[in-house]
């Protein structure tokens, strides 16, 4: 396993940490069960909302990019070719 190989294993642990935390505190508010730096339920439902779908965004967009540099992606996915005058 490459260093490059390893890195990106680490980039990708991030966002899912980041995904799997906000989960945990929308789950947690559900339950009624306030966390500490977190005042109220509300807050903290959005707090771990705004958590889960920046981890969710960050691995679709890794993985599109990947697929992308492979050509791996559906017509409507490439990106689109400069227009030139």
């Amino acid at each position: 396993m490459t260093i490059q190989r390893f890195l990106a294993l680490i980039v990708l642990l991030i966002p899912i940490a980041l995904a799997g935390y906000g989960i945990k505190l929308m789950r947690d508010t559900l339950f009624q069960i306030i966390n500490w730096p977190y005042p109220g339920g509300t807050l903290q439902f959005l707090a771990g909302l705004i958590a889960f779908i920046a981890g969710v965004w960050f691995i679709g967009g890794f993985i599109l990019h990947r697929d992308r540099k492979n050509n791996k992606v559906a017509v409507r996915f490439q990106k689109k070719a400069p227009v030139k005058d």
